[in-house]
């Protein structure tokens, strides 16, 4: 046998790093269509009301055109490989709700009413603010790993959040909810709206460590893996915290939108359908209990079940009921499926609430069923490009947090959706994005930025493998 060195092995097997395309330039194609659709938005309004251009429409489009092209520019440079579609999601929902709130702004119905505020330079305002902390998520938030060491501390954070609002004195009790606090110079804020994220991060962490625990089941019943016992407590825990606020800030949403965030990561986690069950029937337990006795749910449930007879106890002057479900319906049902047009709707009809909790019905009627179908379809995108992000992600703790955002902000846009066109109760929440409220524009861009840096971490091209010298010396034995 003889000896001799193959002149094809004279290279190094360095492995290359997977080439990834980091979309940019997409993100900024799609950006420049989210910006010019609500500025030709804006201007139909006007041609519409006043038949001329609005004074505004080049501030208009600037101001949103600087807001996306600091967010583009911010993502190219600190999380080049995110997901090109959220950006120009959000930014298209922010503008197209900017362009409604301006255009209740002009009704004339309103405007006489004492409650009547301008909405839409503070919406603005609000926007530039939820893209500054957008801007310092991403900046700030280099690995969304570090948030993990902050699961207990998000906890008590959760909570401290939740409790503001019963603070005597700094609380704020608006039509029966007691959700808001009061901060001077700056109005109300919403402490509800950031205590979804920060109890996101709790639910990652602890779900991360006790999975496992929380996956063995005890025995069998109707197909359905039961939990251990012992293993219901974190359930049990949340459920009586969601009941808590439900009691004592009589606000139904967000006592359904954590509960729910939860036991969608708790099934994600342990892949055990049981959890899902045990969550819906405690859950509906809970509403009905407290719905036995607390007036504000029981006005909400009434104003579910019989829109109308709310509506003439309303008109009746009768204290106490509103007239706003059955004029929302009213919006839905003369939009049709082409709409009215931009401008050319009565959903002012509504009042004070036609820009926050009812902006739903404006679109509904002005835009139509074809309309509503493509924005509930840009939410849906968010969605699934957050649940998509949880898939890609390398960590487990980034898996259920993406998870978990992606998860509360669906249950937030069913449960408004759901109670402005009568599906459900309503709850008294925003629309994401779309409404006029500063406390959800701007925790709704942090929960972007969030899922933004996870996004980035992973599609993120593995490193390039070291060359191994010993390549060199390898010889190959022939006969």
């Amino acid at each position: 046998m003889s000896s001799t060195t193959n002149p094809s092995t004279h290279h190094t097997s360095t492995i290359g790093a997977i080439g990834a395309p980091s979309r940019r330039n997409t993100e900024l194609a799609l950006l420049v269509f989210a910006v010019l659709i609500p500025v030709f938005a804006y201007a139909n309004v006007g041609l519409a009301i006043n038949d001329e251009v609005p004074a505004g429409l080049l501030s208009y489009g600037f101001g949103l055109g600087l807001l996306a092209g600091v967010g583009h520019l911010v993502v190219r440079k600190f999380a080049p490989y995110a997901d090109p579609l959220l950006l120009p999601l959000a930014t298209l929902l922010n503008g197209l709700g900017l362009v409604a709130i301006w255009r209740l702004d002009q009704s004339d119905r309103l405007q006489s009413s004492k409650l009547f505020v301008e909405a839409a330079p503070r919406q603005l305002m609000y926007s530039a603010l939820g893209v500054a902390l957008f801007v310092a998520v991403l900046v700030f938030l280099r690995d969304h790993r570090v948030l993990q060491r902050y699961t207990y501390i998000s906890m008590a954070g959760a909570l401290v959040l939740l409790l503001l609002p019963l603070v005597p004195g700094l609380g704020h009790d608006n039509f029966g909810a007691k959700i808001w606090i009061k901060i001077p110079g700056l109005g109300t804020l919403q402490p509800g709206e950031f205590a979804k994220i920060v109890l996101a991060v709790f639910f990652a962490g602890y779900l991360m460590v006790k999975r496992d625990a929380l996956a063995l089941a005890s025995r069998r019943f109707m197909g359905l893996y039961l939990p251990r016992g012992r293993d219901l407590g974190p359930i049990i825990v949340v459920w009586i915290i969601s009941i808590l606020i439900l009691v004592f800030e009589t606000d139904l949403g967000t006592s359904l939108l954590f509960f729910g965030m939860f036991v969608i990561m708790l099934y994600v986690a342990t892949e055990r359908t049981s959890w899902i069950v045990f969550g819906l029937l405690m859950s509906a337990v809970g509403a009905v209990g407290v719905a036995s006795f607390e007036s504000h749910v029981q006005q909400r449930v009434q104003a579910w079940l019989d829109p109308m007879h709310e509506y003439e106890l309303s008109r009746q002057g009768v204290f106490g009921h509103t007239e706003q479900s059955m004029q929302a319906l009213w919006a839905f049902g003369s939009g049709g499926t082409l709409g009215s047009g931009w401008g050319q709707g009565n959903s002012d009809l509504i009042g004070f609430a036609a820009n926050s909790d009812f902006i739903l019905a404006t679109f509904g009627e002005e835009l139509g069923l074809a309309g509503l179908m493509a924005l509930l379809l840009l939410y849906a995108l968010i969605v699934e490009r957050g649940v998509r992000t949880a898939l890609a992600a390398r960590d487990p703790f980034g898996k259920l947090l993406a998870i978990g955002l992606s998860g509360a902000f669906a249950l937030q846009v069913f449960v408004v959706a759901g109670g402005v066109m009568g599906l459900i109760p309503l709850t008294g929440m925003t629309m994401p994005f779309l409404a006029y409220g500063g406390s959800s524009v701007i925790a709704n861009w942090a929960l972007i930025g969030i899922l933004l840096r996870i996004s980035d971490t992973a599609r993120r091209p593995a490193p390039a493998a070291p060359a191994n010298p010993d390549a060199e010396m390898t010889q190959v034995v022939r006969p």
